[in-house]
């Protein structure tokens, strides 16, 4: 373990194969706070490009590679497409939603596995546990939420939501297959936009974005957006 200048006492700092990119080598060291993270310091770590797993803290450090650009809506800014506002409209005519404190069940679980799964983004042997469920998205650094979408009594998507002083982090969504026809992961973007403004929060941060990666190519469809590149927030207008 060691100490950086942040405070943070980092946790694991190890090579690893990329999980955007296979045929890269990625370096994304675990870093613990040691002090509780207030809503204003969310802020600056997610506008430094900080993203979170469980109770720690991750930013990319890859060798030879700066695909990974954090990339950010600014909500009052956001301009919405006719596709997304039919996807809207037909999803809040037939998805009911809650908002509340993270929860772990196996409902949840089966969920997270089976989208993880049918998208390819993940093999039999890793899939997760109750307890790894817990793990990554329950305990938290940051003041965390859910928002769970339901059509009748039947769970079909889930979005992990991170909260700052004016910011917002969508740190993980997954949703059932089954129901691709409500576009669900867009859907909840566009809620969590709507959560933004109703809120008076501007910026929602959408995780990384890599323009070579099939599985992100959907965020650059929000715009404009913000993405982080050598250490400056760049503008991008057009879907590129």
């Amino acid at each position: 373990m060691s100490v950086q200048s942040s405070g943070d006492i980092v946790i694991l700092d190890e090579m690893e194969t990329c999980p955007y990119l296979s045929d890269k080598t990625a370096r994304m060291p675990l870093r613990l706070p040691v002090v509780q993270i207030s809503p204003r310091e969310a802020d600056a770590r997610l506008a430094q490009g900080h993203r979170r797993t469980g109770e720690y803290l991750y930013q990319t450090r890859c060798p030879n590679c700066e695909a990974c650009e954090p990339i950010r809506l600014d909500c009052q800014e956001f301009q919405i497409r006719r596709s997304q506002r039919r996807v809207l409209r037909r999803g809040d005519r037939e998805i009911s939603l809650n908002i509340g404190s993270v929860k772990a069940d196996n409902r949840r679980v089966e969920l997270f596995n089976k989208h993880r799964q049918v998208r390819g983004l993940a093999k039999i042997d890793s899939l997760i546990d109750i307890e790894e469920y817990i793990w990554g998205f329950v305990r938290s650094c940051f003041n965390s939420f859910e928002i769970s979408y339901w059509i009748d009594d039947r769970l079909v998507g889930v979005a992990i939501c991170d909260q700052g002083q004016h910011s917002l982090s969508a740190v993980y969504t997954f949703y059932d297959p089954d129901f691709g026809r409500y576009c669900i992961g867009t859907y909840s973007i566009l809620k969590q936009i709507e959560y933004c403004r109703d809120h008076g929060l501007r910026y929602l941060y959408l995780g990384y974005y890599i323009s070579h990666s099939p599985h992100m190519k959907y965020k650059a469809s929000f715009r404009p957006n913000e993405r982080r590149i050598n250490s400056e927030w760049v503008k991008f207008d057009a879907e590129t």
